[in-house]
């Protein structure tokens, strides 16, 4: 089989910070005489995150913004985040924009057609026929299956380098006359950021050596978009930590089983941060100490939910400083779950 080298991962974010704290007194201003708000702000404190990025200034929340004004700001702030990221993943791995044979894309928080990759190839001189590969509505398990996609082109032998950008800019959307759990929830949750990767057939980068997915039955409504005329509204259910822990070990188990592994010969454990709740459940799943999803932790604190980028954040952080970076061998098995709804597994080796 041929091998994938993961050689590089980068990752970039917008210049205006959200801070916690600021964002939530901001709040309970703005809604002062709500009821259902005041309720829900201990959401704010209860997140983990101390502060967020943002493509637009905290004082644009302020004005009524049309479906098409947010999506053209979509536009603008996701190619120009994805040519920061894919311009540092392609010096950290030593490759020239021609080099690359695939570029796959994946992002679900705006509409771009032509899609994102054809605008980054207007800005960065990658080869004419190099093949494009779009992926949208995936959410936050789209960092994960974004990764598997790429890796497959790989190893199909067709491609030799392939390049996996992601970008979510999900704080656009904030809908400032919707006053329900979900809006004020996504509100105290979400950050936007953009991330890279540069998978290859050679190198000295550790390898993706499995993935795998699963998606449940009549699990539709657990995640998604609510699409309105003035914006996307988050759909979450209160229920997933129930799922996870009610689930996903015995579909874990399966996917090691068919890869000839067990939960044991896992040394490190990167997991899309969805919530604190979320990485409880999943320490729980693992079978690991309280606390112990670090990276993914850190992550949260620092950047927030960033839907299907946040993963790629908890690994590059992993593999720079974190659980997986001085281990000249070991095995680290990255998670995520996402609309469909779907949960995705990949295995790394170094």
């Amino acid at each position: 089989m041929i091998p994938v080298h993961l050689n590089a991962v980068a990752t970039a974010v917008p210049p205006n910070v959200l801070e916690q704290g600021d964002i939530e007194r901001r709040v309970r201003a703005q809604f002062a005489d709500s009821a259902v708000v005041a309720r829900l702000l201990p959401v704010f404190a209860n997140t983990g995150i101390e502060r967020r990025y943002s493509c637009v200034s905290v004082e644009w929340y302020y004005d009524e913004h049309r479906w098409a004004d947010r999506n053209a700001l979509y536009r603008e702030s996701a190619v120009r985040l994805v040519e920061e990221a894919a311009t540092s993943a392609l010096a950290r791995a030593g490759l020239a924009p021609e080099a690359i044979d695939a570029i796959v894309s994946v992002s679900t928080t705006g509409i771009a057609t032509p899609s994102l990759e054809a605008l980054l190839m207007e800005r960065m001189p990658f080869g004419r026929r190099t093949t494009r590969v779009p992926i949208v509505g995936l959410g936050c398990v789209g960092g994960a299956l974004g990764l598997a996609r790429a890796a497959d082109l790989v190893r199909s032998g067709s491609f030799a380098n392939v390049l996996f950008i992601g970008v979510e800019c999900c704080t656009l959307w904030f809908r400032r006359n919707e006053i329900t759990k979900s809006n004020i929830v996504a509100t105290a949750l979400f950050g936007d950021g953009a991330a890279a990767a540069v998978l290859s057939r050679s190198g000295s980068g550790a390898r993706l050596t499995a993935a795998g997915e699963y998606t449940f039955p009549h699990s539709l409504d657990i995640m998604g978009w609510d699409v309105a005329d003035d914006g996307l509204l988050a759909i979450f259910s209160r229920d997933i930590p129930a799922l996870i822990a009610r689930e996903l070990r015995t579909i874990l188990d399966d996917f090691l089983a068919r890869n000839n592994l067990t939960i044991g010969e896992i040394d490190a454990f990167l997991s899309h941060p969805g919530g604190t709740k979320v990485l409880d459940a999943l320490e729980a799943t693992f079978a690991i100490a309280p606390g112990s999803l670090t990276d993914s932790r850190a992550v949260l604190r620092d950047y927030g939910n960033m839907s299907s980028v946040t993963l790629l954040f908890v690994l590059e952080r992993a593999l720079r400083e974190g659980t997986f970076a001085n281990a000249s061998r070991g095995r680290a098995l990255l998670s995520a779950m996402g609309p469909g709804f779907t949960t995705a597994f990949l295995t790394l080796e170094r």
